[in-house]
């Protein structure tokens, strides 16, 4: 009885196992939590236009641009795992009253975008919001700063580093509550897996950042209850300076907003001592 208890156990976890393997595309990109339009950034007093984005692989990417009357920089915003971009409206005002002129697109798969989420797909996906500010928007990449949120600040490393390596080297890039990696983050969630080798995902945000030279801002708050705040601190100190590390309080979702004023100022601070980056009109 005791051999075929063991062997009903194993059997039960190898079948964890397989379905963690099998699912984690699933349990990584959650387009479908949330794919239709909640409101626009016009319902927030906020000018915008669509614009249609095309990627080096043929898609076509929903985004919106949101002009700015006196913009310090433009900002290309990368968001998380879940929802679309019209989630994302209470972030966009505080962009705005930072003096960002802003780009914030849907990867593939997400919104009304084409195609299906992949890691390298959402690499080709920022690739078009950076090559539309340089060639829609006239900006130079020292006027653009790229911001990325949980699994957007993975994406928004990875773009750094390589258009550093191409010579384009941005303003500015801002983290908020990054990861070090999929396979590090997994196994700190399901650490009864083996989580490291079963990831078929890498999005290492840790290894991208040490080849970045723009001025790192690292965004984390203690109460995070998806991605721990040690997360944040390896990231940050991978990374190289000039960089600095905002702390936060409030949930994943929401720190954004319980840490108001902080969070703004602390971004403003960051901009104007460390990027460079002066308020509007000073």
């Amino acid at each position: 009885m005791l051999l075929r208890w063991l062997v009903g156990i194993a059997l039960v976890y190898l079948l964890v196992v397989a379905l963690a393997w099998a699912f984690q595309e699933r349990l990584l990109y959650l387009p479908h939590m949330g794919r239709e339009p909640i409101g626009t950034p016009a319902d927030r007093g906020l000018a915008w236009e669509p614009v249609l984005l095309e990627t080096e692989d043929g898609l076509a990417l929903d985004a919106w641009w949101l002009p700015h009357e006196r913009p310090r920089a433009s900002l290309l915003f990368l968001h998380g795992n879940a929802g679309n971009i019209s989630h994302r409206l209470d972030s966009l005002v505080q962009f705005h009253r930072l003096g960002f002129a802003v780009l914030i697109l849907d990867y593939r798969g997400y919104g009304r975008s084409e195609g299906r989420p992949s890691e390298a797909g959402l690499a080709l996906d920022a690739m078009a919001g950076w090559r539309w500010l340089r060639e829609e928007a006239g900006q130079a990449p020292e006027e653009v700063v790229l911001f990325g949120r949980s699994l957007g600040a993975a994406v928004a490393a990875e773009l750094a580093e390589e258009r550093e390596a191409q010579g384009e080297r941005p303003a500015a890039v801002i983290l908020e509550s990054p990861f070090r990696s999929v396979p590090e983050l997994a196994q700190r969630v399901y650490p009864f897996l083996p989580a490291r080798w079963l990831a078929r995902f890498s999005h290492d945000t840790e290894s991208h950042v040490g080849g970045i030279t723009a001025p790192l801002l690292v965004i984390h708050s203690r109460d995070d209850e998806i991605i721990p705040f040690a997360e944040g601190e390896a990231v940050y100190r991978a990374a190289r300076d000039p960089k600095r590390l905002l702390e936060i309080r409030g949930g994943h979702n929401t720190g954004f907003l319980e840490s108001e004023p902080d969070y703004s100022e602390g971004i403003d601070g960051f901009l104007v001592e460390v990027s460079g980056l002066d308020r509007p009109g000073e």
